[in-house]
C-alpha cells in the first residue's frame, strides 16, 4: 500500500468518525445548531463511507481542490532561558512530544528525516514523515512534510536573542487539515486545532524550561 494511499484511508477514518460523532449530537441538540451539526455529521460520514463528496461534485471541484489551500498559523512566548538551551532542546526532536501535547511521539530516521504522530479528533491519530531543511544552530529550525503525508505541512522555530538573556520563541506553520476546511472546523470543535494547541503548548514549555532551570 503506497504512503498516499494509507493517506487517503486515514482520511476518510477521521472523517468518518467526526461525522458519526457531529451527526449524533446534533440529533440530540434542538434547534438550529442541532439541525446544523447532523447535517455536516451527515455529510462527513456520507463522504467517509463512499469517497464521494457531493458538495464538490455540485460546485465541479474535486476534493483536493478544498484541501489545496492551506492554513498558517503562527505564535511566540518569551522564555527566561539562552536561545542555544532552548534551540538544543527543540533540537533533540524527541523532545517535543513533552512539549506539544497533540504529539504522540517523534522518531529520529536520520541527520534530516523524522517521523510523526499525532493526535486526531475522537481518539484517532494521524502521522506522516518531516525533512529538516533549514538548520541555524541556536536560531531557527524549518522543516516540511514528505510526499504521502497524512497532513501536508510546513513551518519554522526561530529562536531571537534577547538582551536580558532570555528567547523569544516564534513557531510558525503551515498545515492543510485532512479534510479541507470542514475538517478543520470538525477538529476546532473537538480542541484539537492547531492555533490554539500551539499557543497552549507554548505556554506550558515556558513554565516547565523556566522552571527546571531553578531547580
Amino acid at each position: 500500500m503506497t504512503n498516499s494511499t494509507t493517506g487517503m484511508d486515514q482520511n476518510r477514518m477521521i472523517s468518518g468518525a467526526a461525522g458519526g460523532a457531529l451527526l449524533l449530537l446534533g440529533l440530540r441538540k434542538r434547534g438550529v445548531l442541532g439541525l446544523g451539526m447532523a447535517a455536516v455529521g451527515g455529510y462527513l460520514a456520507y463522504r467517509a463511507a463512499t469517497g464521494n463528496d457531493p458538495v464538490m461534485a455540485a460546485a465541479g471541484l474535486s476534493g483536493n481542490a478544498v484541501a489545496a489551500k492551506p492554513i498558517f498559523v503562527e505564535h511566540s512566548v518569551v522564555i527566561d532561558r539562552p536561545a542555544q538551551a532552548v534551540y538544543d532542546y527543540w533540537r533533540k526532536l524527541e523532545n517535543l512530544p513533552q512539549i506539544m501535547s497533540h504529539l504522540e511521539s517523534v522518531t529520529t530516521l536520520d541527520e534530516k528525516r523524522s517521523r510523526w504522530v499525532a493526535k486526531a479528533p475522537l481518539g484517532t491519530h494521524v502521522e506522516w514523515e518531516a525533512e529538516i531543511v533549514n538548520d541555524k544552530p541556536g536560531q531557527r529550525i524549518g522543516w516540511h512534510s514528505l510526499p504521502g503525508a497524512t497532513v501536508d505541512n510546513a513551518g519554522s522555530v526561530q529562536f531571537e536573542s534577547l538582551p536580558n538573556g532570555g528567547t523569544r520563541v516564534h513557531v510558525a506553520l503551515s498545515y492543510r487539515p485532512p479534510a479541507g476546511p470542514l475538517g478543520a472546523a470538525v477538529a476546532k470543535l473537538f480542541g484539537e486545532e492547531p492555533s490554539q494547541q500551539i499557543a497552549e503548548d507554548l505556554q506550558k514549555f515556558k513554565a516547565a524550561f523556566e522552571g527546571s532551570a531553578k531547580n
